[in-house]
């Protein structure tokens, strides 16, 4: 492949006419980079088909997101004759990064109807593995990947949603086609019709007055900046309710130790009783909070199925004794996922406190 550093600054005519020696020297395919991100989706589109009536090798093209673009002019060099695409998992890459592989493939398989040979179910879980080995996060509204991305919190979106999947979705793409899920997830915005769905989920029932006044109260707690997890949920179901919203909790942690140092593997014990009978479990992590949730996930044994899929920590207040704040996404077998949240000043007892939590939700249901 030959490769036209800068092609979309340069002289077409000149451009072509280096396209033509190379084709002529037995090249196998021409690279049309947009090196540093300048091109317009329509003059991409007008310099491919030119291009593309010169050329008889297949054209490619590489383009930068300097402006946000890099997707769109992928997709319109497509449509101008381009027969291959250069993309990066996340988008990420020099400056603002290249095309973006998610947004680009499923572009094309659901819009245009385009066969590639990328396993769209694996784009989700192949997104979290490279934001884990870099440590470059993605927002949560970014597109295909992104957590918000097939989540509802509108009243009238998560209705609608929960009625006919394609109300408020393209309908094209779905959750499964990139290894994704649907949530209905629980704010300022959100309507009755979501609120009972989940407590419905969980085995809670409520009749109207009551329904109102958890939506309310759902609602009070959103409007002061905080995000609604499960645990908030049924926190407020059981107080409105009068009574226990759901049996006595699986899992009650009795111990956790942790030891850690700069020659010692950081090591966590942890002691609970599940159901009724007292485990004892030891593990090690690459640093204690590691280790913690390594200890509590080993506790259940061969019946951990769960699988995390979202931890977050953040510091509620400054200083060195900041109180941590953590949050837990966790799946079970049958692809439900909880959301969990703990705060403590020892940021390894809330995480442990906050997977605890989350274990014991997935248990009620």
């Amino acid at each position: 492949m030959f490769s036209a550093m800068d092609a979309t600054r340069t002289e077409p005519a000149y451009l072509i006419e280096v396209f033509k020696a190379v084709q002529e020297a037995g090249c196998d395919i021409i690279n049309v980079p947009d090196t540093v991100g300048i091109m317009v989706p329509s003059a991409m589109y007008r310099q491919i088909k030119d291009i593309a009536t010169e050329i008889t090798i297949p054209i490619d093209v590489h383009c930068h997101n300097d402006f946000g673009l890099a997707v769109a002019n992928s997709l319109m060099a497509v449509e101008a004759g381009a027969s291959q695409v250069q993309v990066t998992i996340n988008g990420i890459g020099e400056r603002a990064g290249n095309a973006d592989l998610a947004q680009t493939v499923m572009s094309l398989t659901s819009i245009y109807g385009a066969k590639t040979n990328i396993r769209t179910e694996y784009l989700v879980e192949t997104s979290k593995m490279v934001e884990n080995y870099t440590g470059i996060r993605l927002p949560p509204n970014t597109p295909v990947v992104g957590q918000n991305a097939f989540s509802h919190e509108s009243g009238i979106h998560s209705q609608g949603v929960l009625e006919k999947s394609d109300t408020f979705e393209p309908g094209i793409m779905t959750p499964e086609m990139v290894g994704h899920r649907r949530r209905i997830v629980l704010g300022k915005h959100t309507g009755k019709h979501a609120v009972k769905q989940s407590l419905e989920s969980a085995g809670i029932k409520t009749n109207e007055k009551q329904l109102d006044e958890i939506v309310l109260r759902i609602k009070e707690i959103a409007n002061k900046g905080k995000q609604i997890t499960d645990v908030d949920l049924y926190a407020v179901a059981s107080a409105v309710l009068g009574k226990a919203s759901s049996d006595e909790e699986f899992i009650k942690l009795k111990e956790v130790s942790v030891m850690t140092g700069n020659i010692l593997t950081p090591t966590a014990v942890v002691k609970a009783d599940i159901d009724g009978k007292e485990i004892i479990s030891a593990k090690t992590g690459v640093g204690p909070v590691d280790a913690a949730l390594s200890a509590v996930r080993d506790i259940l044994g061969e019946s951990n199925h769960f699988k995390l899929q979202d931890f977050r920590i953040d510091a509620i207040t400054g200083g060195a004794d900041a109180l941590a704040d953590v949050y837990i996404g966790l799946e079970n077998e049958k692809g439900r996922i909880v959301t969990a949240r703990s705060a403590n000043p020892d940021i390894v007892m809330a995480s442990v406190e906050a997977l605890v939590n989350a274990m014991n939700l997935l248990y009620k249901k």
